[in-house]
């Protein structure tokens, strides 16, 4: 399998020390097997699991110092729901995110990397926390890796 970078090479040193630098590798093409796959699901404990995961991962963005300050004006209860939907489609459960696309929900929030960055760092604690496997949690977030083209805009 081919993989390529969603950010220029020389960026690769500073993103190195960054537990979740994975989420800048992403794969060329989904392959259909890949498609009706469930297992990722199935990993994370179905949708019960999924929706621990993120009811772990809503506090940790609302503690998290360097990104709180985003989710001030936020539904936090709608964007649990959100989240545990999109997580859901993109581990190949049943679920249908119903939510605006990223780029269009993200337009004005003016995120930079760093804060994606802490975003993806919290959930990577909350996926820990939660004992999901490594492997299923680098294939979540191979899916939410190039969504980050879409939400930073700083």
């Amino acid at each position: 399998m081919q993989l390529y970078f969603s950010f220029p090479l020389r960026r690769l040193a500073v993103c190195l020390p960054l537990a979740f630098c994975a989420l800048t590798l992403v794969t060329p093409l989904t392959r259909a097997a890949d498609v009706a796959d469930d297992s990722v699901f199935q990993q994370f404990g179905g949708k019960p699991g999924i929706d621990k995961v993120v009811s772990d991962f809503l506090p940790l963005l609302l503690a998290d110092v360097r990104i709180k300050d985003t989710f001030k004006d936020a539904d936090i209860e709608r964007l649990g729901v959100l989240l545990a939907e999109q997580f859901c489609q993109l581990t190949g459960g049943p679920c249908k995110y119903s939510g605006k696309s990223m780029q269009e929900s993200h337009r004005d929030m003016q995120i930079n990397s760093a804060q994606f960055y802490a975003l993806a760092e919290d959930l990577q604690i909350a996926m820990e926390k939660n004992g999901i496997a490594q492997s299923a949690q680098n294939k979540l977030v191979a899916k939410l890796a190039p969504m980050q083209r879409a939400i930073v805009t700083k």
